[in-house]
């Protein structure tokens, strides 16, 4: 009988210890969080409509930018946003909120940041798209038109000349003040390294930004990733973060307009 009190004695000093050492093994590895990017493309503007440039200069949604971003907000109203950001312009924080508006869960405040913020375009703000491109399509052999067909053919003897299109647009700037490719990265590099210090815990994260901001923080999170593909107004981009890696899940996806 004494044996038996012994033996199950140093059975239960054994789950003792084996519970010990299992409690301590999950201390050391936390389960892995993840964080889910929503990167959306402001809504359709009026410069948008006129083709004026629109860099750090801003202009209202129109009444279809609007009503396009409710519906990108109805499409997202079951997704429970554990933060939000856009820049201070009018047209990225007025997205954000017709978005959270639309939530049907508690929505967070909207933090602004720099990083966010469109190109800034210098001596071009506020004049024509064709204003802007004629100097880097002149000196490249192309011509301008307004569906920019010129895009593709354009990438392709910027990447060959090893020049980014920030940095040429920069280069036709007659007052030098327009932003360099260097200084994207800088500001959306400390934009987005912000938001992931705070979402460190994991969960879904609303970001509102512009079509030429959109790519280089695409290419500052997920390096070789971005394709090229088209940045629509109201356009989600989703990525994807765990253990440090990003992943783009979906680029510029406008499906939602198609919903009955």
């Amino acid at each position: 009988m004494k044996k038996v009190r012994r033996l199950l004695g140093l059975l239960a000093v054994v789950a003792v210890l084996v519970g010990c050492q299992q409690s301590a093994t999950d201390q050391a590895e936390p389960e892995k969080s993840e964080t889910m990017i929503y990167l959306v493309r402001h809504g359709k503007t009026w410069f948008n409509t006129t083709g004026q440039v629109q860099g750090w200069s801003d202009s209202y949604l129109t009444e279809e930018g609007i009503e396009l971003t409710e519906k990108l907000g109805e499409s997202l109203q079951d997704i429970p946003f554990e933060r939000a950001y856009s820049s201070d312009l009018g047209r990225q924080r007025n997205t954000a909120k017709i978005i959270l508006a639309k939530n049907k869960g508690k929505v967070p405040e909207i933090v602004e940041l720099d990083g966010f913020k469109e190109t800034n375009f210098g001596s071009f703000e506020g004049k024509t798209n064709e204003d802007l491109w004629t100097p880097v399509l002149t000196k490249y052999g192309l011509t301008f038109d307004d569906q920019f067909g010129y895009i593709t053919e354009l990438n392709e003897k910027l990447a060959e000349a090893g020049v980014s299109i920030t940095d040429a647009l920069a280069e036709g700037d007659p007052l030098k003040v327009a932003e360099t490719h260097d200084d994207l990265v800088k500001r959306g590099t400390a934009a987005i390294d912000q938001v992931l210090k705070e979402s460190a815990a994991g969960g879904n994260v609303l970001i509102v930004s512009s079509g030429g901001m959109i790519p280089e923080l695409l290419d500052i999170m997920a390096p070789g990733q971005y394709g090229g593909e088209k940045i629509e107004n109201c356009s989600v981009t989703t990525i994807k973060v765990s253990d440090g890696q990003a992943e783009i899940v979906k680029i510029a996806d406008i499906s939602y307009q198609d919903d009955n």
